[in-house]
């Protein structure tokens, strides 16, 4: 008779959050997938040794966990969870309160009665935080610091552990002893998760595959052109064309995999399921025997809508030499298990899925031969919205595929062994969305963050391979290779665009900023300015006042007189901009302006003592249609000193605040020249603020004559 053969492939991916500078995690998120889901989700199969599945993992992810389980790994919002509530900080107390409730409410949030209260308490402040810390005081924030971790804790744990079960029982009015469990269970839960994975990959029930190292879309970095193959007439950045970095992608996630799990992994979910026959060449000469992606790729390659007959079967990719084994993703039941059933009641769920399945096979069967029934989708993000995070959907839906004999739940590379596969020439240039690359490539901040990318990447070719290279000692060439395979991963661009939206988009760009500033400190060199800038093309609310009237102010670094900076131009940026996970803000306010002879500037920042800015670099771009001028100076204790350009003759100061002022003719300015301003600060190589924050600030110095 013939078979139906159920192809599970959980796809356990996260970001690479890491700053390789500071240390420092910029999100919590690999952290709290790790507590909830990496390793509930192949654990629970303890339960059902009939049930054989693949997991894909992405080594990036993996590394962040075993820094996590090391205790080496620290965030934001860890530190402010585990921090003595009697000792947080105003502004620490405010973060927890504004962030600790991300969680869905009603499947996470009220599932827990103190939580709920605290949630409760939240919205009926209105966003008034300074009232709602106050009311709640030391105990109400430390019950949220604890609950709101609590909440993420494996099903398992939360049944089985009893310490853990202990304080879900408590619930309430926790202590500092209760806090510091809360913290070692999550290092302990962390530290579970790789084992958990070897152990079943030991004894066959799962197989284990990879994604390239940091997550790149491999087809844009074999050639980026390929875009405009899947999306004819789209809009592109300079060609990316590094296939050699693509092969390092996938060779050092399968040699991460081996060291870690003791076996080389046949098979490979690439970034975003996306594909095309150079990436297919590349994996199969890097050894890798079979690849997934979506049926839209399917149906794009056949020219046709790629239907159940077409998707329930194995295919291979035969192209001058090379072979490659395919799967293609039931889109639909895929998305069904994403994003419909946390809505309905689990075994309601769990048997609509397995009707759904044998309707699709019914036909495939009548001809006589078995199916294979990919079902490929993210392992993590969709539980948060199911019922205890999706364990009584699970439970019945394997509890109902091990009871029936007419299918089985397999391996990929089991599902291979069963089915003969049928041959393919070609594959069409696309991912699992749309069968295009339009997420990561085409719109403008896409484009912009890819022209980054290649000047890094150009760069880094230059410096090494040229007499630069010799200065540097192969630690330094090997961290700036290591920032700008990290800045090639997709999860940077699938933020850019119009596409998605987050309330971490800003971390998410600054991040990607920040991994290529990395390189060229790496190398030596000083990043170029325009990383201090977000690529993000959003409404950033500030306020701004051209210059009104000619100044005269006495450059000292104090504020001496108020009226020395009358008429000048004032900049003002949102302070709300960035604020989420405890980024400073430096810039408080500029002012600049002309006395009709010479520009000035005057910076006041952010600093909790004089000269408390010591170490950082102010770089000032003046600009007018015909000349360009980058001026960049150090700032010590008390005072500032021209790094650059030489010769150039200026007035600096520092102390509370920054002064500076430079004759318009030594910039080649005249002062009836239409003038555009750029500032930013700098420490160590890496962007710390900008203002403005996007584009210019614009005026003309103009004669004195001209004021009167």
């Amino acid at each position: 008779m013939p078979h139906t053969y159920l192809v599970f492939v959980w796809h356990m991916h996260q970001p690479f959050y890491k700053d390789l500078a500071t240390g420092e995690y910029q999100l919590p998120w690999t952290r709290m997938h790790a507590l909830k889901d990496y390793y509930g989700m192949v654990q629970m199969l303890a339960d059902f040794p009939k049930i054989r599945q693949t997991f894909n993992l992405v080594p990036s992810m993996m590394v962040q966990i075993e820094e996590y389980a090391q205790g080496r790994a620290q965030d934001p919002f860890l530190r402010c969870a585990l921090k003595p509530a009697e000792d947080l900080t105003p502004a620490e107390q405010e973060f927890i309160l504004k962030y600790f409730f991300q969680a869905n409410s009603s499947r996470v949030i009220y599932r827990y009665p103190r939580y709920g209260e605290l949630h409760d308490a939240y919205r009926a402040g209105e966003g008034n935080v300074e009232r709602l810390r106050k009311s709640l005081g030391a105990s109400g924030l430390r019950d949220l610091q604890v609950i709101s971790q609590l909440a993420w804790f494996d099903e398992i744990y939360q049944k089985d552990d009893p310490e853990v079960r202990a304080l879900l029982a408590k619930g309430r009015d926790f202590t500092l002893e209760d806090q510091a469990l809360m913290g070692r269970k999550q290092i302990e839960i962390c530290a579970a998760v790789l084992p958990a994975y070897q152990r079943f990959a030991a004894t066959g029930q799962i197989e284990l595959s990879v994604t390239p190292f940091y997550h790149p879309i491999l087809p844009l970095l074999c050639d980026s052109n390929v875009a405009s193959v899947s999306r004819p007439g789209v809009s592109l950045p300079r060609r990316f064309h590094y296939p050699e970095d693509a092969r390092h992608q996938i060779e050092t996630a399968r040699a991460y995999a081996l060291d870690k799990f003791g076996y080389m992994p046949a098979g490979m979910w690439p970034s975003e399921g996306s594909v095309s026959d150079a990436a297919l060449a590349l994996a199969a000469d890097c050894g890798v025997q079979w690849m997934a992606t979506d049926n839209g790729v399917l149906g794009a390659t056949l020219n046709t809508l790629a239907g159940v007959r077409e998707t329930y079967r194995p295919y291979r990719w035969k192209q001058d030499g090379r072979q490659m084994d395919l799967i293609f993703r039931d889109h639909f039941l895929s998305d069904l298990i994403g994003f419909v059933y946390s809505r309905m009641e689990p075994h309601a769920a769990a048997h609509h899925f397995l009707d759904r399945v044998r309707e699709n096979c019914r036909a495939i069967h009548h001809e006589g031969r078995d199916a294979l029934v990919p079902v490929i989708l993210d392992g993590e993000n969709a539980w948060e919205h199911y019922e205890q995070n999706g364990r009584p959907f699970f439970h019945e839906l394997y509890r109902l595929i091990s009871a029936d004999a007419s299918m089985s739940a397999v391996t990929v590379s089991e599902a291979l062994e069963r089915i003969p596969p049928v041959e393919l020439p070609r594959i069409h240039p696309g991912s699992w969305i749309n069968a295009n690359f339009d997420i990561w490539i085409g719109h403008e901040e896409d484009n912009q963050a890819w022209e980054f990318l290649l000047e890094a990447r150009e760069t880094y070719d230059r410096v090494v391979n040229g007499p630069e290279g010799a200065k540097l000692n192969q630690a330094q060439k090997d961290l700036a290779f290591e920032e700008l395979l990290i800045a090639e991963g997709s999860d940077w661009c699938w933020w850019y665009g119009p596409h998605h939206h987050s309330e971490n988009r800003p971390e998410f760009d600054k991040l990607f900023r920040d991994h290529l500033a990395h390189v060229y400190r790496a190398l030596g060199l000083t990043p170029p300015e325009a990383l201090s800038r977000t690529i993000l093309r959003i409404a950033i609310p500030s306020f701004h006042q051209a210059p009104c009237g000619l100044i005269h102010p006495r450059i000292d670094g104090e504020i001496s007189s108020y009226f020395e900076w009358l008429g000048s131009g004032s900049y003002c940026p949102d302070r709300r901009q960035g604020a989420m996970h405890g980024r400073e803000h430096v810039v408080k306010e500029l002012r600049y302006g002309s006395d009709g002879t010479s520009l000035f500037l005057r910076l006041d920042m952010e600093q909790s003592s004089p000269g408390g800015m010591a170490g950082a670099e102010v770089r000032l771009t003046v600009k007018t249609q015909l000349f360009e001028t980058e001026c960049r100076l150090d700032l010590h204790h008390d005072h500032a000193v021209l790094a650059a350009p030489a010769g150039l003759l200026v007035e600096s100061a520092y102390l509370h605040i920054f002064e500076f002022g430079v004759p318009l003719a030594a910039l080649g300015v005249r002062a009836s020249d239409h003038v555009r301003l750029q500032l930013s600060l700098w420490r160590a190589g890496i962007p710390l603020d900008a203002a403005p924050a996007q584009g210019w600030l614009e005026f003309t110095p103009a004669e004195p004559a001209q004021w009167d």
